[in-house]
């Protein structure tokens, strides 16, 4: 069994709930790659896969994923929320375009330090966090420059 089913599992136990069939289906599709993604292109996935499960069970599933701290989501918005999952993968924060929806990441280590300073500070233990920073890629701005 794989860390993120492991995981999963467990939490779903701690809820009370099961582990159907169908939040197996999905989860292994979203461990399935490392990118981004939106509810609607999972759906998609899965229906092109046969799997004949509801929207609504897809955004349930996720909804239990992020809780179950699996997964975190990344904008949301005027924008369609992102996913990405986090089991196993080193922290890092974004950086989204608003004109074309364009993720950076980026780690650093001076805006963690501080995070880190401002809860010491304040007699805080953190638990986690989400940094975004919302704006306009070096792109967009050309072309914006350019009308």
């Amino acid at each position: 069994m794989k860390n993120e089913e492991k995981k999963f599992r467990e939490y779903l136990g701690s809820k009370g709930l099961k582990f159907t069939p169908e939040r197996e289906l999905i989860l292994r599709e979203v461990f399935s790659t490392h990118d981004h993604f939106e509810v609607d292109d999972l759906f998609v996935k899965l229906y092109h896969k046969n799997a004949h499960i509801s929207r609504a069970t897809v955004y349930r599933t996720l909804n239990l994923l992020v809780q179950g701290g699996l997964l975190r989501q990344v904008i949301s918005g005027e924008r369609h929320s992102h996913y990405e999952h986090i089991l196993g993968h080193r922290h890092h924060d974004h950086l989204v375009c608003l004109r074309c929806g364009k993720l950076i990441e980026f780690s650093n280590r001076k805006i963690e330090d501080l995070q880190d300073e401002v809860c010491k500070k304040h007699n805080f233990e953190p638990y986690s966090h989400l940094l975004q920073i919302n704006g306009f890629c070096w792109d967009c701005q050309i072309k914006k420059e350019s009308k």
